[in-house]
C-alpha cells in the first residue's frame, strides 16, 4: 500500500446489516419451536445512476422472507451510519476526538505538524469490524483505522502516521434491533510497539479480535539509510515513540489479538509465531487451532497455522502452499502442497527481535546468480535477489522473513493482491479472494523469474477462489499435518468481468458482475457469502450477496465514487437480531482519473467534496429492514 493503488483498501461502510432475524436453515428452524422462517433471499439493487446515487451510501436492495407455511413477505432494506471517522466521538483522556484519531504510545492523540490549528490526524480509512458476541450483558465493536491517506497539507502520509483501532460500546433497541454508539474508546498498542496498517480482520470463535498489519517494512532495504522504507519507519517511530531511533521493522507484520474484558477494557498482544508477512487477516477453522491468512501484494504467498492448544495462538507450526495448477477454466484451479517452515512461541520470536537482529544477521546476499545462493521474487523486496541463509537462522527467517523463507524452500510466491477469507463451516470451504488476477498469476513471458508456478488468465477484476478443506493431509515432506482443516485444492467461485473499454460511467469491469473483490464474510445462517469490493474497475464499489447454494449474486449496497468498501462482517445472532458490517473509506479519491461521461465529473467530484469531503473521513454504519425472529408479524 506504499503504492497509492494499493492503498486502496478502505471504503466500505460499516454496513451493518442489522437483519433483525437471523436468517436460519430448514434444519434449524424446525428444531426452534418459535422460530417460523425457512429461508431468506436478497433481491439486488440497481447499480448508482446519477450524481446524488454515486455520492452516497445506501440500499434499495430486499430481502424475501419464506415461512415454513409457504407464504413469502418482501422487507425493504436501509442503511444506517453509527459514525464517520471524522466525528468526535472517541474519548482520549477525557477530550473528546474524532474516531479516527491515533494515539501515540503515551496515549495522546497524535497532531498533524502540517496542520495550522493543532488539529490531530483523522484517519480517512476505516475498515474491519468485529461485533462480539454480549461480554457482561453487553455489545462491543472494534474497528480499525487501517492509514492516513493525506496531512492537512494534501500531501500523502500513507504508512508514515501509526494506525489505529477503535472498541465502541453500542446500545441494541431491544424491540428493533437497532444500534447506537454509546461510548468510542481507542485501544492501547502500547505493549506492541504500536500498530502497523491493519487492514482486515476476523471475530475469533473465542469471542477475541484477530487484527492484521500489512505491507510488512522491508527489513532489507531499511538497511539503506537513503531508502524510502527507511524513511518510513523512522517518521511511524518519530511519531509514535516521540524517537525515530527506535524504528524497527520487525515490530510490525504481524497478527495482533484484542482482548475485551467483562469490565469492557482491552489488553493486546501480537502473535509473532504466525509469521511475518502482508497480514490481510487471519481466520481460524472451527479447530479453534489452525488458521488461514491472506498475504496482500505482488508476488506474495498464502499461508496456514496450526497452532499447538486449542484457542491460543501463541505457539504453533507455520505452513506456506506450493501452488499446482491444474486448470484455467472459471478463473482458475490448483492443487496445494504445504511445506512446513518451522515451529515457533510467540516469546521465542520476540526475545530474537529484541535482540536487535537485522536482516543482514539472517542472509547472505549476492547482486548475480551465485552457488549456494537461492533466487527468489517476493512483494516486499520487488524483485529478484539471491540469497543464503546464515547458519543457525532458520527459525529467525522462518517467523522474521516468512516469505523470504517460503520461496527458498520451494512454495509459490506468485499471488497477487490476496484479500479477505471467509468460512464455511458446514460445508468444509474457505473463500479467499483475489482481487486482481494479473502480474506474477499470469505465465511469466520473459523467463526471467525464479520460478512460475502459476499460468492463469489475466482477469483485472479478480476471482474469489474457493478451498475445500480435509484431513489427514501431509506436508511436502511427507509428515502429517496435525489439522482436519488443510486445503489440498483451490477453484474459482466467483469471476469478474473485465470490458474492453470503459463506459460512460468509468467502469472498466462488468458492473453486474464483481470487480475486485476484497473483504468477504459468510453466514452459515443464511447460506450466504458476502462481498466487498475493493475497485479501481468499478466507479462504485458495492457489496454483493452470493447464495452458496443458488449461485445467485445480488448487489446489495453501493458506497460513494471510489471509496473502497471494507470492515465487512456478517454476525448471525446478537441477542436475537443479525448484522452485517462494511465500512466506506478514502471517498473520491482518483475519480479525476477516470473516464465518466454519463454525469458531469467535475459536479460529481464537487458533490463528493461538499457532501462528504475527499479523503477526509470514512464511514461506519449498518444495513436495516428484516423482522426478529422471536417477534414475528402477526399475519404469518
Amino acid at each position: 500500500m506504499i503504492n497509492k493503488k494499493l492503498v486502496k483498501k478502505g471504503s466500505a461502510l460499516a454496513l451493518a446489516l442489522a437483519i433483525t432475524i437471523p436468517a436460519v436453515t430448514p434444519a434449524f428452524a424446525a428444531s426452534q419451536n418459535n422460530n417460523k422462517i425457512e429461508s431468506v433471499r436478497f433481491n439486488g439493487m440497481q447499480a448508482p445512476a446519477t450524481i446524488d446515487e454515486m455520492v452516497k451510501t445506501y440500499t434499495n436492495a430486499t430481502v424475501d422472507v419464506k415461512y415454513i407455511n409457504g407464504k413469502v413477505k418482501t422487507f425493504p432494506l436501509t442503511y444506517n451510519y453509527l459514525f464517520k471517522s471524522e466525528d468526535k466521538v472517541a474519548t482520549v483522556k477525557g477530550e473528546k476526538v474524532p474516531a479516527g484519531t491515533p494515539i501515540d504510545v503515551n496515549g495522546n492523540p497524535i497532531k498533524d505538524p502540517s496542520g495550522t490549528n493543532g488539529e490531530y490526524f483523522v484517519s480517512d480509512a476505516p475498515d474491519s469490524n468485529s461485533l462480539l458476541m454480549p461480554i457482561n450483558g453487553k455489545l462491543y465493536m472494534v474497528t480499525h483505522y487501517e492509514y492516513q491517506t493525506i496531512d492537512a497539507a494534501g500531501k500523502s502520509a500513507y504508512g508514515l502516521v501509526p494506525a489505529s483501532m477503535s472498541l465502541t460500546e453500542v446500545e441494541q433497541d431491544k424491540k428493533t434491533g437497532e444500534l447506537t454508539p454509546v461510548n468510542v474508546e481507542k485501544i492501547d498498542f502500547s505493549a506492541v510497539n504500536g500498530l502497523w496498517i491493519p487492514c482486515n480482520g476476523s471475530l475469533s470463535p473465542w469471542n477475541t479480535h484477530l487484527g492484521s498489519e500489512e505491507y510488512e517494512p522491508d527489513a532489507r532495504l531499511f538497511l539503506d539509510p537513503t531508502s524510502k522504507v527507511r524513511s518510513q519507519v523512522e517518521t511511524f517511530a518519530q511519531f509514535y515513540f516521540g524517537d525515530k531511533a527506535k524504528a524497527n521493522p520487525y515490530f510490525y507484520g504481524y497478527t495482533p489479538e484484542i482482548t475485551v474484558g467483562k469490565n469492557g477494557k482491552t489488553s493486546v498482544e501480537k502473535h509473532y509465531s504466525t509469521g511475518r508477512f502482508s497480514h490481510e487477516l487471519a481466520k481460524v477453522m472451527p479447530d479453534n487451532k489452525t488458521v488461514f491468512y491472506g498475504d496482500d501484494g505482488g508476488n506474495t504467498g498464502m499461508f496456514m497455522y496450526v497452532a499447538d492448544k486449542a484457542k491460543d495462538l501463541s505457539a504453533g507450526t507455520l505452513y506456506a502452499a506450493t501452488f499446482k495448477q491444474t486448470g484455467t477454466e472459471n478463473g482458475g484451479s490448483g492443487d496445494l502442497q504445504w511445506i512446513n517452515l518451522g515451529h515457533a512461541t510467540d516469546k521465542e520470536v520476540k526475545d530474537i527481535i529484541d535482540s536487535g537482529i537485522t536482516f543482514n544477521d539472517i542472509f547472505e546476499t549476492s547482486d548475480v546468480p551465485k552457488e549456494g545462493f537461492t533466487a527468489i521474487k517476493q512483494y516486499s523486496y520487488g524483485k529478484v535477489e539471491y540469497l543464503k541463509l546464515k547458519p543457525g537462522k532458520e527459525k529467525a527467517a522462518a517467523f522474521l522473513e516468512t516469505r523470504r523463507w517460503a520461496a527458498m524452500l520451494g512454495a509459490t510466491t506468485e499471488f497477487n493482491k490476496m484479500e479477505g477469507l471467509a468460512l464455511n463451516e458446514k460445508d468444509k470451504k474457505v473463500y479467499v479472494a483475489i482481487s486482481d488476477q494479473s502480474k506474477a498469476m499470469e505465465k511469466d513471458s520473459t523467463g526471467k523469474d525464479p520460478a512460475d508456478h502459476i499460468q492463469l488468465p489475466k482477469i483485472k477484476a479478480g476471482v474469489t477462489y474457493q478451498l475445500d478443506l480435509q484431513g489427514g493431509q501431509k506436508d511436502s515432506n511427507g509428515n502429517a499435518i496435525n489439522s482436519s482443516y488443510v486445503a489440498p485444492s483451490m477453484s474459482g467461485l466467483v469471476v469478474g468481468e473485465d470490458l474492453p473499454a470503459a463506459d460512460a460511467y468509468g467502469n472498466t469491469a462488468n458492473v453486474d458482475k464483481v470487480a475486485n473483490p476484497d473483504n468477504l464474510s459468510y453466514s452459515e445462517a443464511m447460506r450466504t457469502l458476502f462481498i466487498g469490493e475493493d475497485s479501481g474497475n468499478h466507479t462504485n464499489n458495492f457489496v454483493w450477496a452470493y447464495n452458496v447454494d443458488t449461485k445467485e449474486l445480488e448487489r446489495i449496497l453501493s458506497v460513494p465514487a471510489v471509496a473502497e468498501a471494507t470492515g465487512l462482517f456478517a454476525a448471525d445472532d446478537r441477542n436475537g437480531f443479525s448484522y452485517i458490517f462494511s465500512n466506506f473509506q478514502h471517498p473520491g479519491d482518483e475519480v479525476e482519473g477516470k473516464s465518466i461521461t454519463a454525469v458531469n465529473k467535475e459536479e460529481l467530484l464537487k458533490a463528493v467534496d461538499e457532501q462528504i469531503g475527499i479523503n477526509k473521513t470514512g464511514g461506519i454504519g449498518y444495513i436495516s429492514g428484516m423482522p426478529s425472529v422471536t417477534k414475528m408479524p402477526k399475519n404469518k
